[in-house]
């Protein structure tokens, strides 16, 4: 071993505010013992509204997105077919007018707003995580009504109109596709679109897709075949089902797969369909338990879990690249604390410890099941105009990122190795996934990496339980196997006092309309922070 530095990340929940003594929970990491690559699984983000990809806020987020990874980003957007109908952007709805007709129902094509959007990535190192969908309005066998106009607090299935249909010629739909391929190569060059992955639709398996589980496979066959004939070494993937942990989802995913596998292919008529990747969502179920927000990581692992143990069970798949399409604390970005209280966790440090916990998860659901995850995507951007901290599920507010987003700063810095983190640790993915992070018992633990220059470690305090009452917890962190020379320790945390803008606009007093001084001093806190300044410690053996 030859790195040089160790870097430490902490990140604790505000729940442990009690000071009484106890023992230290032992955590040991042995950097001799490595138990798989670090894969950048972190890297992949995704919204509902993609006109707020090219607006003031989001283009300053991308811009730090892009700027935490050392490996492209990847970024997943909704809508990216539907047809414009008033104003584009509004929550959960977005267009790009790419697809009318004619008089005489003829296809016109306009790129404009697709370009907007994936300009915008390309020009910040970012990758398109391209979904061929919603139906244009042109091609919908429902047209009306075709737009919706959705607020929270109202019933989520409002948002299921003209978009959410199949379309009424397969053949315009396939055509389509094959255009925007086609298209895609023209603009950014073919090397850079074979690095893409194009994927069709979302959650068909529900209200998302107002057709049968038939008609969805035609749908993904017509396109899929579009792709390829495009280009032939387009990577093409899919259902994106809802969580597996739903016995109706995991029966859709299963019955995709068949498919894949035997089925008869819509388009081709030849045995099976093209498939690169397999993608399905996982999701948590927060509740509110007598006024408390109280978290369910269990329920969002057992989906993964549910996923990965199908994906496992098909040889000739098990090997495709997984991506969970959106891997989330609960399934509704665009609705605020406000009107849905369980909400409560977004704009503090439960936010930021929930997901160091679950990710460190996600690598060891997939060590299990010996399948090859390469991304799970945080379906969270952030809201245009909106509130200060109203509480959607976003990294940012109004240009301030949340504590949440250091998280991703950190895992940005974890490279190399994933090594063995082993001592007094309560819980693991079977305990959450059976138990959840409840009673006395937090969710202390690590996730630990080594590369060639520096060795991370990612510690976390963890419980389900906001407002959980419990003891502060000290850590004896044991580091075996370090080699024989001076190395650089730096501690970087996201806790009340580091890294956390929220907690400095409540000390402000919540302001709704912050000065340009205040804006100042709340962009800084929402940076990455040093607990400490950076020390030299000597290694010696025994």
């Amino acid at each position: 071993m030859k790195f040089k530095q160790i870097i430490l990340f902490v990140l604790f929940q505000s729940i442990l505010s009690v000071s009484v003594a106890q023992e230290p929970v032992e955590i040991n990491v042995d950097f001799s013992s490595k138990i798989g690559e670090m894969k950048p699984i972190w890297a992949w983000w995704g919204y509902d509204e993609p006109n707020y990809t090219y607006m003031k806020d989001g283009q300053k987020l991308l811009t730090e997105i892009a700027a935490l990874s050392p490996v492209p980003v990847y970024v997943r957007a909704h809508s990216l077919l539907v047809t414009d109908e008033g104003p584009r952007a509004a929550l959960k709805w977005g267009s790009t007018n790419v697809y009318t007709e004619d008089e005489k129902g003829n296809p016109i094509y306009n790129w404009t707003v697709i370009d907007q959007i994936f300009d915008t990535y390309i020009n910040r190192g970012m990758k398109p995580f391209a979904q061929i969908g919603f139906m244009p309005k042109a091609l919908s066998i429902k047209p009306e009504p075709y737009r919706h106009f959705w607020k929270p607090g109202a019933k989520y299935e409002e948002i299921y109109r003209g978009w959410a249909y199949p379309p009424k010629d397969y053949e315009k739909w396939a055509e389509l596709v094959f255009q925007w391929v086609k298209h895609s190569i023209d603009r950014y060059g073919k090397e850079e679109v074979e690095s893409w992955y194009w994927e069709v639709w979302n959650e068909p398996n529900i209200g998302y897709w107002q057709g049968t589980t038939e008609e969805y496979i035609k749908l993904y066959d017509y396109a899929a075949d579009a792709v390829k004939r495009a280009l032939p070494t387009a990577r093409i993937g899919g259902p994106e089902g809802t969580g597996p942990g739903w016995d109706k989802a995991a029966e859709f995913l299963t019955t995709f797969l068949d498919h894949a596998k035997n089925g008869t292919n819509y388009a081709t008529g030849k045995k099976g369909t093209p498939l690169d990747f397999i993608t399905f969502h996982a999701k948590g179920s927060p509740k509110l338990v007598d006024g408390v927000v109280q978290m369910n990581m269990g329920a969002q692992l057992n989906d993964i879990e549910k996923g990965f143990e199908i994906v496992a069970s098909y040889p000739e798949f098990k090997n495709l690249p997984i991506i969970i399409g959106e891997s989330d604390p609960e399934g509704c970005a665009a609705c605020s604390e406000a009107d849905y209280p369980h909400n409560a966790y977004r704009n503090g440090t439960m936010y930021s410890s929930y997901t160091a916990a679950a990710f460190a998860r996600k690598f060891e659901l997939a060590d299990r099941y010996g399948v090859n995850l390469v991304g799970a995507v945080t379906w969270g951007f952030e809201f245009e105009n909106q509130a200060w901290y109203a509480g959607f599920r976003d990294m940012a507010t109004n240009g301030v990122d949340k504590p949440v987003l250091n998280v991703f700063r950190m895992f940005g810095m974890m490279s190399g190795q994933r090594v063995k983190v082993s001592g007094q640790l309560n819980h693991n993915h079977e305990t959450i996934i059976k138990n959840g992070v409840k009673g006395d018992k937090n969710d202390i633990n690590a996730l630990a990496a080594m590369d060639k220059n520096s060795a991370t470690v990612m510690l976390w305090n963890y419980h389900d339980i906001n407002e959980k009452m419990g003891e502060t917890s000290s850590v004896k962190l044991s580091l075996a196997v370090l080699p024989k020379n001076k190395l650089l320790v730096q501690h970087f945390s996201v806790d009340q006092e580091h890294s956390n803008s929220y907690n400095v606009w409540l000390n402000m007093g919540s302001p709704q309309n912050p000065t340009a001084s205040q804006i100042k001093e709340l962009e800084k806190a929402g940076q990455l922070k040093m607990a400490g300044s950076p020390f030299w410690i000597n290694c010696r053996s025994k």
